[in-house]
């Protein structure tokens, strides 16, 4: 059974919740907090969120891999996923939304990712596909939201926060979800020895090709 609290994970508890989820495709939606993650704790960062009205699910520092969070899977957020008159945040049997503590100039997933498996382990519990629908979110901050977004949300997966059907909301920025997602885990009909060579063998981040001023992102790869 997947567990509303990601496990072992520091928790910053909103009242903020957005009310019932509605059912439906399960999904996860990515923003960035336009914050220094080599200044910023995912801590800090959440107490700020919540205390503006603002909580998401999780909020995560990739450089230091600190996950914090406000609300459980089960709750919807309260905020941010309400577009023309329609609240998205509510859509799906789960709708979590995970602050990136980045910036949404800078990918972050030109550097470091460390904890991002311990997330996706979360989200695969919950049977959120690891899929991306609408495809790379633009490095334009205000590219407006994909036509068919409608049809591609009903699918369910991972979608940047600019790519929310109705949006006109920035971030994540120019991010490559393939590089975020990393490969599907393997399934029963997987064969064993495939399953054992990929936990042996992970594959490699891209290089870091980003500066956040005048710091330089390390790769530290995916934890």
């Amino acid at each position: 059974m997947a567990n509303a609290w990601m496990p072992d994970t520091r928790r910053v508890r909103s009242r903020l919740a957005g009310g019932a989820l509605q059912g439906g495709a399960p999904r996860a939606v990515w923003l960035t907090t336009d914050s220094d993650p080599a200044l910023d704790s995912a801590q800090a960062v959440a107490h700020r969120l919540d205390t503006q009205g603002l909580a998401t699910h999780l909020v995560w520092n990739p450089l230091t891999g600190e996950v914090a969070q406000l609300l459980p899977a089960t709750a919807a957020a309260p905020w941010r996923l309400t577009f023309e008159g329609t609240d998205r945040s509510r859509e799906g049997r789960v709708c979590v939304t995970v602050a990136v503590v980045a910036y949404t100039t800078l990918p972050f997933t030109d550097g470091p990712l460390t904890g991002i498996t311990r997330i996706l382990d979360w989200l695969d519990s919950w049977r959120v596909p690891r899929s991306w629908p609408p495809g790379p979110p633009s490095a334009d901050p205000g590219a407006p939201a994909p036509k068919d977004g409608g049809r591609l949300w009903a699918l369910g997966g991972h979608f940047g926060y600019s790519q929310v059907p109705g949006s006109t909301a920035r971030g994540p920025g120019a991010i490559d979800p393939a590089v975020l997602l990393g490969p599907k885990p393997p399934t029963a009909h997987t064969p064993a020895r495939y399953r054992t060579e990929t936990a042996r063998h992970p594959p490699i981040p891209h290089p870091v090709r980003g500066t956040s001023g005048a710091r330089a992102y390390a790769v530290s790869g995916r934890a």
